[in-house]
């Protein structure tokens, strides 16, 4: 079974090319000269290249790197796929819980978002992390979960169900061509 179909809005026809995936993709016209590519998770996930997310990250060098070894940071990309009417919840634990204790474990906030569109739309939250290594990364989700403020906090905010479904991670790293974070 196929991945779900994602539509991303795209300024750029020039792109087109490198989106498309056995010829071109499903393109509709949004207005305003955008169009809108419709791809799977696979593809999504390649169109999220370092070089698209580099400006979100400037602020970071939170690991008290030199720009000569940032390389070795590694970026987490992860999908949470919410239950029926479980977003807003999901996303009150974050806001209030869940981002301050990742920063307690080493575990840098890059940036979050939740989709526009169906069928993800309302039901699907992607943020990204950084850690000083992949090894670190293990050790970081190690201890937040082990955290004592982390179970009680998930523990309430789950009275009432599980919140997330299904999760999706995926490590990403800077390619030699970035700009240096």
């Amino acid at each position: 079974m196929g991945h779900p179909r994602i539509r991303i809005p795209w300024s750029h026809p020039s792109r087109e090319k490198s989106l498309a995936k056995n010829g071109a993709p499903t393109v509709l016209p949004l207005g305003n000269g955008l169009e809108s590519y419709v791809m799977d998770r696979r593809e999504l996930l390649h169109a999220f290249s370092a070089a698209a997310i580099t400006p979100l990250m400037v602020h970071s060098n939170a690991f008290g790197e030199t720009s000569g070894n940032s390389r070795a940071t590694v970026y987490e990309l992860r999908v949470y796929h919410t239950y029926e009417g479980k977003l807003d919840d999901l996303l009150a634990r974050f806001r209030n819980h869940t981002r301050s204790i990742f920063e307690r474990h080493n575990m840098r906030n890059v940036s979050y978002w939740t989709p526009l569109d169906e069928p993800l739309k309302g039901r699907t939250l992607f943020y990204i992390l950084a850690h000083p290594s992949r090894e670190a990364a293990a050790e970081n989700w190690k201890k937040f979960r082990e955290d004592p403020e982390w179970v009680k906090v998930q523990t309430e905010s789950e009275v009432n169900g599980k919140l997330v479904e299904k999760v999706d991670s995926t490590f990403l790293m800077l390619t030699d061509f970035s700009t240096p974070i």
